[in-house]
């Protein structure tokens, strides 16, 4: 009833997985930075999450994490699962009770798998977008390879729900954890094209710049920046000062340099004051 991709990209782990279910991302996926990601699917056990990232933390790969969940699990016949572990071992496993079309497949740093599924061309096409877009940043890279697996057919009942998951050192809100992206599309006709876009909020409001990349407000710039603040109800001495208050408001405090300003910032509120 779900298909779903398990992977690593450096020092990130992520999941991204679709399914015709009420809000597949309070099931399937779980993650941690040092030890792993876990998906657990078809009849899922929700015992492999915590399970599986305890026998992780003790230093057992996603191979032999997941032949130990399955052994020790008088259900396996009926589950589908897929780990990636810290170092991006990864590990797929699908019960021969599973409804077809069901399988998986695993490489290094991935392992994509699915249950109830319009045919095996959903998994090729994962794997295939999944190590042709290595240049973008997991995130990213995990949804363009489910909505490869979308179009390539997905769950054959039909579409209702999807989630992204990705954990990254630091990567959490304010720095406060390791949760980069926690976005759950949990009842939606086209779920993954409404993934797609809450990813594009997700980036304006919590991606944070680089400082060399973001602009002085001084000269022209600082006026400019001061009028569009002052048409917004900040009309401030202090840029800094107003720019926060807005920040605030519009929730992308993520994006603020002091003495500067992201230029993602500043074509937002020009859009904002001009309401184009």
């Amino acid at each position: 009833m779900t298909f779903s991709i398990v992977a690593r990209d450096g020092d990130s782990l992520g999941i991204a997985v679709a399914s015709k279910f009420l809000a597949v991302g309070a099931v399937v996926p779980v993650a941690e930075c040092a030890s792993g990601a876990i998906a657990t699917q078809a009849w899922a056990n929700l015992r492999y999450r915590p399970d599986g990232l305890e026998l992780l933390r003790q230093g057992n790969d996603a191979s032999a994490t997941l032949a130990e969940l399955v052994a020790a699990d008088p259900g396996r016949a009926d589950r589908q699962a897929g780990i990636v572990d810290a170092k991006g071992g990864s590990a797929t496993y699908t019960g021969t009770g599973a409804m077809d079309w069901a399988g998986g497949t695993s490489g290094p740093g991935y392992a994509i798998q699915g249950n109830i599924l319009t045919g095996p061309e959903v998994v090729a096409e994962m794997v295939k977008v999944w190590l042709a877009q290595a240049e973008l940043p997991l995130a990213h890279r995990l949804l363009e390879a489910l909505a490869a697996g979308d179009a390539a057919g997905g769950d054959r009942r039909g579409r209702q729900s999807a989630a992204l998951l990705v954990v990254s050192p630091g990567g959490g809100y304010g720095g406060g954890s390791d949760v980069s992206h926690d976005l759950r599309v949990d009842d939606h006709a086209n779920p993954v094209s409404e993934l797609r876009r809450l990813i594009g909020i997700h980036d304006f409001l919590f991606q944070r710049p680089d400082p060399a990349e973001c602009l002085e407000l001084t000269g022209d710039l600082g006026s400019e920046v001061r009028t569009l603040l002052g048409s917004l109800g900040h009309p401030q001495p202090d840029l800094d000062v107003a720019l926060s208050e807005l920040a605030g408001i519009e929730n992308f405090e993520e994006r603020l340099v002091p003495g500067r300003i992201d230029p993602v910032v500043l074509e937002y509120l020009r859009r904002l004051v001009t309401g184009t």
